[in-house]
């Protein structure tokens, strides 16, 4: 791919976290804006399915199933990813602890080591947001497998994942059912769905499969699809409008009814798939917007945004000073330094030290 198209991914990830932030921040201005708008609002937690079909393009694309050719290889490969996502979380998480006493010993050991995310107990203990990241973890995990079957067959992939699926909520009702499951790891079936890697599979899926598509020059059908690009994002923002009606009112979600959740988990994952292709082989207005290079640092950014918007750094800063927009810039510059000063040169400094070993 070309720079400009890689710059234009990464620009995406600046947009979903920023639907993420306009998620949670939502209730602050029901009073002042109108229910259509709000309902809209509501469903702007898919910011993180745009992340996870994107984690699927890349990490399919960059890696494809190389790291299966050696023990040494997958090792190293699954170490770079580990050192991408802790550090700045466990430096937050500890700075939490630090400051506002840690809890019982069992909550802390899910929260460090991210298992907490299989809980429906636990997985908004620590940072709420972090249990994407368990979701996250389990993909890259299992991403180099995924595309190495994929090459094989993809319907058969499909339903191997599919049969992952099947053996999580086993697993999860065969816990509940020998002693009933106290701390609900992998129960019941809508946190399975909704908060799992096997429950929401076919977003990163949809972003393999471009991949490999991209990687075998086999998408011919699609190829012939003019102005992806506008189509895939109209199609990704009817969806959203469409899962909204199954909203029961402005403080519920449409994701709440199976309809709701089934179209984010699969219509959606296949209209950003669509979004996708087209910044990367349509020159769009869109394209070069994303590619700027104030876009490329609120991307690159994104991540420790998502950490920090709310919970423990957001609480803090809101302490020292609430600004009219809820810190959005404030916590952007903050997300920006600790890029540039820790994410960054500790990724960087690891992975070097990782290659060579």
């Amino acid at each position: 791919m070309k720079a400009q198209r890689v710059q234009a991914l990464t620009g995406v990830r600046a947009i979903a976290a920023i639907m993420v932030f306009l998620y949670h921040n939502r209730k602050y201005w029901r009073a002042d804006i109108p229910d259509l708008v709000l309902r809209f609002l509501n469903e702007f937690h898919t910011g993180v399915s745009v992340f996870f079909v994107l984690s699927g393009f890349l990490i399919a694309y960059t890696y494809k199933d190389n790291p299966l050719q050696s023990k040494k290889n997958y090792t190293q490969y699954l170490l770079i990813r580990l050192i991408r996502v802790f550090p700045v979380y466990l430096i937050i998480l500890t700075l939490k602890g630090i400051d506002n006493g840690f809890v019982n010993s069992k909550e802390t050991f899910l929260t460090y080591s991210l298992l907490h995310g299989l809980s429906d107990k636990y997985n908004l203990s620590g940072l709420p947001q972090a249990w994407s990241l368990t979701v996250e973890l389990s993909f890259y995990t299992l991403a180099p497998l995924i595309y190495f079957f994929s090459k094989k067959s993809i319907t058969k992939t499909f339903f191997y994942l599919l049969a992952l699926l099947a053996v999580t909520a086993l697993i999860g009702y065969g816990w509940h059912w020998y002693n009933g499951n106290p701390d609900k790891f992998v129960y019941p079936w809508f946190f399975i769905l909704n908060t799992t890697f096997p429950g929401r599979f076919i977003e990163f899926f949809a972003g393999v499969l471009l991949a490999h598509r991209l990687l075998n020059d086999k998408l011919q059908v699609w190829s012939i699809i003019k102005h992806k690009t506008v189509i895939g994002g109209l199609a990704a923002l009817l969806i959203i409008y469409i899962i909204s009606l199954f909203e029961p009112n402005v403080y519920k979600h449409g994701t709440d009814h199976i309809a709701g959740l089934l179209l984010r988990n699969i219509a959606f994952a296949i209209a950003i798939m669509l979004f996708l292709y087209g910044l990367i082989t349509e020159r769009t207005w869109l394209q070069r917007f994303l590619s700027t290079k104030v876009l490329v640092l609120l991307g690159n950014a994104s991540f420790i945004f998502y950490l920090v918007h709310i919970g423990y750094i957001n609480a803090e800063l809101r302490k020292w000073h609430l600004f009219a927009d809820r810190n959005f810039i404030m916590l952007w510059l903050v997300s920006i330094i600790g890029y540039l000063l820790i994410e960054k040169p500790v990724y960087e400094f690891v992975k070097k030290r990782i290659k060579r070993w």
